[in-house]
């Protein structure tokens, strides 16, 4: 069988999401919530299981991961990339990661089509804000200069519900963007230019960690 398999997943968002691609076709994808006190990132290893045997696709048959490297949840940051690396190491092939900003923000200009560059801005707490702009990642910034640079009018905000009150916009968390098949079009584009070496797959915790 010709090794053309991508697989694509993400729990650091509110809702997980696995992906199987071949070539620039969606074989399967699937959207899994949290469960009662259950994280959702629990279901990572389940759902690519039932993915590639619904597809009759073995392991060995991949040649590229791909998964959201952050910001958002530890807990799923760190179940995204451990099982990514791990995965890539045993059957040794490619794995690249892309910030769940950009994946947004790509995702956001399929549904909108917005005419305004695009401001993406997610909660980061203590009043801070993870700011994408110009196809960038600004880091964690002030939330009141994030709203005045929302309050500009020059942009088009994409931002969360919990902050959505604060700088006005729209919610990714109300749309339904196709966030699995975006991650797995950018992966596509990075592994073209990029080696995609696991070893150089890692969270991107813009913020420490909690300690603990």
């Amino acid at each position: 069988m010709n090794n053309k398999y991508t697989l694509c997943f993400d729990t650091c968002l509110d809702k997980m999401y696995v992906v199987l691609q071949k070539d620039n076709e969606i074989l399967s994808s699937e959207v899994i919530e949290n469960h009662d006190s259950k994280y959702h990132s629990a279901f990572l290893i389940s759902t690519i299981e039932k993915i590639l045997n619904k597809n009759s696709i073995k392991p060995e048959n991949l040649s590229l991961i791909g998964i959201n490297i952050g910001p958002g949840s530890f807990t799923g940051i760190r179940a995204c990339t451990t099982t990514a690396r791990v995965m890539a190491q045993q059957l040794d092939i490619k794995a690249t990661g892309i910030s769940s900003l950009e994946i947004l923000t790509e995702a956001f200009k399929k549904v909108k089509k917005p005419a305004k560059p695009i401001l993406t801005a997610l909660d980061a707490r203590k009043n801070m804000v993870y700011l994408y702009l110009n196809n960038e990642i600004k880091g964690a910034i002030s939330l009141d200069e994030v709203k005045k640079l929302a309050d500009s009018g020059e942009y088009e905000v994409l931002t969360d519900n919990k902050l959505i009150s604060i700088i006005g916009g729209t919610s990714y968390q109300t749309l339904e963007l196709p966030l699995g098949e975006t991650l797995a079009m950018l992966t596509i584009e990075k592994s073209k230019n990029d080696e995609c070496n696991w070893q150089k797959l890692k969270p991107l915790y813009i913020q420490p960690p909690p300690m603990g």
